[in-house]
């Protein structure tokens, strides 16, 4: 078993700048890929940004390309995004997930639905 926990979420006002961070544990990471989704009320999951474990090559939504970026840190099996030049339409609950077996950009392409691990999500609120 895997669990997820995300941190770093808050209130900021638009143009401004947070980093989230999701912890992995229960499991040794070799593959797949991690990622971060976020949901609004009334709205479905929608794919922000994903990492591949291995080669840390990454694949960004339109929406956030050029202002977010995803990292991670093989040794704590930790994943970063930081989030600049933030708007209002940001804000959402962010959650982290975890996929084996796949590349960053089929873990942006394909259903949230297939994430094998999410975390329980953290707010972030962009006022304007």
């Amino acid at each position: 078993q895997v669990q997820l926990v995300e941190s770093g979420g808050g209130l900021v006002q638009a143009g401004g700048s947070l980093r989230l961070s999701c912890a992995a544990s229960g499991r040794t990471f070799s593959g797949g890929a991690m990622g971060w989704f976020r949901q609004t009320p009334g709205k479905e999951r929608e794919f922000v940004a994903a990492i591949s474990w291995s080669s840390a090559y990454t694949y960004f939504s339109n929406s956030v390309k050029g202002r977010f970026t995803i990292s991670r840190d093989v040794d704590k099996n930790t994943i970063l995004l930081q989030m600049n030049s933030l708007k209002p339409e940001d804000t959402a609950v962010y959650y982290c997930a975890a996929r084996g077996g796949v590349t960053a950009q089929r873990m942006g392409v394909e259903s949230p639905g297939l994430a094998d691990y999410w975390g329980q999500g953290t707010q972030v609120t962009v006022s304007s």
